[in-house]
C-alpha cells in the first residue's frame, strides 16, 4: 500500500500526541466502539489528569472504562457513568470532576464542536436547578433557552471496521454510535481500524466519516477484554 497521504502510521507514533492534562475526546457506547489498542497505549505510556469527553465511562476493564478505574483521569464530560463503580466512588471522594450532559444534548454539543458552532440552544432541564447551573440562559420568540456549549478535545480516538489510504471509514453495526461525531470534534483525529484498504477500496455509499476528518490511522490489535456479559 502507497500510503501517498501519510495517514497511515503506527501506535508509537501516535501516542507522541498525547500528554499530561490533555482533552480527549472518545468514540463508544458502554466500550463497544471504543479503541482498545490506543487506550491501552496511553496507560502504558503513563498519560494523567486526562479530561475525557465521552458517552459514558465504560465498565471497569472495558474501553475507556481502564483509564477511568486507574485514575488517569482528572474530569468527565459524560452521559452517565453508571456502568463504572470507580467513577462514582472517586466522584463522590472529590478525586474526579464529572459534569453530566443529558446523551442527546451531549452528542448535538460534540456535533456542533465538529461543525465550527459555538454551542446549541436547549430546553431540556429548564425546571432543574443542577441542569442550569452556570448556563446563560437566551431568549428567542418568546421562549427560552439554555445555551449549552460545544464540545471539542485536543485528540479524538475513534474505532472502525475498515479505512482507505485517505482515512474514511465505515463502521460495524451499532459499534458505530457516537464515533462519527467524536471524529468530527478534535483537533486531531486517530482511527483504530480492523482492516485498511487501498484508495478505492471502499464503496462511497457506505463511507460515514470523511477521511477530510481523519488526520491518522493505526491496525487495531483486536478488542481484548471480556464483555460484561459474557
Amino acid at each position: 500500500m502507497k500510503n501517498i497521504f501519510g495517514k497511515i502510521t503506527t501506535l508509537e507514533h501516535v501516542l507522541t500526541f498525547f500528554h499530561d492534562g490533555m482533552t480527549l475526546m472518545f468514540g463508544g457506547f458502554g466500550g463497544v466502539g471504543s479503541p482498545p489498542t490506543i487506550i491501552d497505549g496511553i496507560l502504558e505510556k503513563g498519560i494523567r489528569n486526562i479530561t475525557l469527553i465521552g458517552n459514558d465511562t465504560g465498565f471497569p476493564h472495558i474501553g475507556i472504562g481502564k483509564l477511568v478505574s486507574q485514575e488517569r483521569a482528572a474530569k468527565v464530560i459524560a452521559s452517565h457513568i453508571g456502568s463504572n463503580p470507580f467513577a462514582g466512588k472517586m466522584m463522590h471522594e472529590g478525586r474526579l470532576e464529572v459534569e453530566f450532559s443529558p446523551q442527546g444534548i451531549l452528542a448535538e454539543r460534540i456535533r456542533a464542536g465538529g461543525v465550527g458552532l459555538p454551542g446549541i440552544l436547549s430546553d431540556i432541564g429548564m425546571d432543574n436547578e443542577i441542569v442550569v447551573k452556570g448556563k446563560p440562559i437566551i431568549a428567542h420568540n418568546g421562549n427560552e433557552y439554555l445555551l449549552e456549549t460545544a464540545l471539542t478535545a485536543e485528540v479524538s480516538i475513534v474505532y472502525a471496521k475498515k479505512a482507505d489510504e485517505y482515512g474514511n471509514l465505515i463502521y460495524d453495526k451499532s459499534a458505530r454510535n457516537t464515533n462519527p461525531l467524536v471524529a468530527m470534534a478534535g483537533d486531531i483525529t486517530i482511527a483504530e481500524v480492523e482492516e485498511i484498504v487501498p484508495l478505492g477500496g471502499l464503496k462511497p455509499e457506505e463511507i460515514i466519516t470523511p477521511g477530510v476528518f481523519v488526520d491518522y490511522v493505526i491496525p487495531t490489535k483486536g478488542v481484548n477484554w471480556r464483555w460484561a456479559w459474557e
